[in-house]
């Protein structure tokens, strides 16, 4: 029998909602775990973790940045899509980065085709790079910690702290980047505006850790 009552707790409100806490991993049905494990290490950065060895189909695990991508070997490779074009509005897993300068330099190296999108709200400019894994799935990064976290309802009061912090984090992030950045390392915008810049360490590389 499935357990449709959710029981209250904190992340919950009024009593709805599952009691979650924060993204565990997402799981990704691979034509190939080995190229796609390289993929994920070498271009993003995560690292192979040990994986239950009960399991009794290839896989593997990887961790960083708090979360953890689980590559499963597809059954049939040959039945899954091929991959299409980059399309922005597609199902796809964001990462944050302060240095976009960097990724893109860094995708061009590699050859990894990509696309760049800008997004405006507010005065606030936040630029986006999307690109394709082995298998098609789409990866965003962005810097979208420049858009503060505003929610539509008033009455959570878990949220609207979470959001005051993260705003208040988001102004003072930016203040300090501006502080440090000059002409001559700051990366082009889409739209040139003074209340965002962005330093760009030569150092920099696509996990931005």
């Amino acid at each position: 029998m499935v357990n449709t009552a959710a029981k209250g707790g904190r992340g919950s409100s009024s009593g709805s909602g599952l009691p979650l806490a924060s993204l565990n991993h997402i799981s990704i049905v691979c034509r190939s775990v080995q190229e796609s494990l390289q993929f994920y290490a070498d271009v993003l950065g995560f690292v192979p973790v040990r994986r239950p060895g009960s399991f009794d189909f290839d896989g593997a695990w990887l961790f960083n940045y708090g979360i953890g991508i689980h590559l499963l070997q597809a059954e049939d490779p040959d039945s899954l899509p091929g991959k299409t074009e980059i399309n922005p509005k597609d199902n796809h897993i964001s990462f944050q980065c302060e240095s976009m300068a960097a990724v893109e330099r860094r995708l061009k190296e590699l050859g990894i085709p990509h696309v760049q999108r800008c997004v405006e709200e507010g005065g606030i400019y936040v630029d986006q790079i999307f690109f394709h894994d082995p298998d098609g799935f789409m990866i965003e990064i962005c810097n979208c910690d420049n858009l503060p976290v505003v929610p539509l309802a008033t009455d959570q009061p878990f949220l609207m702290a979470a959001c005051k912090r993260a705003a208040a984090a988001a102004v003072k992030h930016q203040q300090q980047q501006a502080a440090s950045s000059s002409p001559a390392t700051a990366p082009a915008q889409c739209v040139p505006s003074s209340t965002k810049a962005i330093h760009v360490s030569e150092e920099a590389h696509i996990s931005c850790a």
